[in-house]
């Protein structure tokens, strides 16, 4: 009973983990996925199979080298040389997911409440650093709350959706798309992207835990949980006509099925951003804490500084172009995640 309640903390951290500001807002699924119609929803399927697969993977080959960081980790896949390579596009990564997510928090300002991207953006940016000055460590705490809500809400809207008499020909409709050829490769650069990504709390978690049959079973349950919530997410927004031209279309749909709880899905994704912020900037912060030995209050604020700068660019605009480029950068991470062999498990 024990492994088994092991196993599900670590599939609870590991849906915490990739469900970030792109996932609760829903355009991070409609720029891979739902977009492209019934071809989305296959691409899902295959995108859950990735997730099962290779974070257990990742989780089980991290026990057998004993990574304590996934730097270590970065070494053992990359070899020495081409592991600085991957740490420092990694690190730019982070910060250009970290822009997205603060970009991501304006837009909801902006979209939502009628409220300045520029207020919202520095609300954000303001918050973040008042926290990481002084402590986070029962922030974590707030995944989870959020995360838990955000999926029961996502299932709500689910509901609501395929209970419609016309369901079955939006689910079914594939859109022109003129760049169609993606829906090919989303699955791939999509798990590469969260996986890369993941991989800086998934490796010393499993080090930690040290059992194989426990974090295998962590993988399994919490890629699980990713598949069902891509797939009620996407049911979802199908229905949404022009779903590619919203910035938070999931809330869009909630204000539409469900108006006297918006308020509170929107206080729950805007939660779900602003923990993701403030775990990117911490691990911003220690992998540069390794190349300069600066204070890190000065170090928050350069990287508060450069993110909200970037911020200021379109939401969509950022991720539509950012998360694609970051998830085929990360393909070679998953090729050769797939291609190391596991050693004997012990169970």
């Amino acid at each position: 009973m024990k492994d088994w309640i092991r196993s599900i903390q670590i599939a609870a951290v590991y849906v915490g983990t990739v469900v970030g500001a792109g996932f609760a807002t829903g355009k991070e699924i409609v720029e891979f996925f739902s977009r492209f119609g019934f071809i989305g929803f296959i691409g899902i399927l295959m995108a859950g199979y990735l997730f099962i697969m290779l974070g257990t993977k990742l989780m089980e080959k991290s026990i057998d080298i004993q990574a304590k960081s996934y730097v270590e980790f970065n070494t053992y896949l990359f070899g020495p040389f081409f592991s600085r390579v991957m740490n420092v596009l990694m690190m730019f990564m982070l910060l250009g997911v970290c822009s997205v997510m603060i970009s991501g928090a304006g837009a909801l300002f902006e979209e939502q409440l009628g409220i300045s991207k520029f207020i919202g953006v520095l609300i954000t940016t303001g918050l973040a650093f008042i926290v990481i000055s002084m402590g986070v460590n029962g922030l974590f705490a707030v995944n989870s709350f959020v995360v838990p809500l955000m999926v029961f809400f996502n299932f709500y809207l689910m509901f609501h959706s395929v209970q419609r008499g016309d369901f079955g020909d939006f689910f079914l409709h594939i859109p022109h798309a003129g760049d169609g050829w993606k829906s090919v490769v989303a699955p791939f650069s999509y798990t590469a992207l969260n996986l890369s990504l993941a991989q800086a709390v998934l490796v010393p978690v499993a080090v930690e835990v040290n059992n194989k049959k426990v974090v295998r079973w962590g993988g399994i349950i919490g890629g699980l949980i990713l598949t069902l919530i891509l797939i009620s997410s996407h049911f979802t927004l199908v229905m949404l006509p022009d779903l590619t031209s919203y910035d938070i279309p999931m809330a869009i749909i909630m204000k539409k099925f469900a108006s006297e709880i918006y308020i509170l899905y929107i206080l729950i994704i805007y939660g779900e951003i602003f923990t993701s912020v403030i775990g990117n900037i911490y691990g911003l912060e220690k992998q540069l804490q390794g190349y300069w030995n600066i204070n890190s209050i000065w170090l928050y604020g350069v990287i508060l500084c450069l993110t909200s700068s970037l911020s200021m660019i379109n939401y969509g605009t950022l991720l539509a172009y950012l998360y694609p480029l970051f998830g085929y950068i990360s393909l070679l991470f998953v090729v050769l995640l797939w291609m190391k062999p596991i050693k004997e498990r012990r169970i």
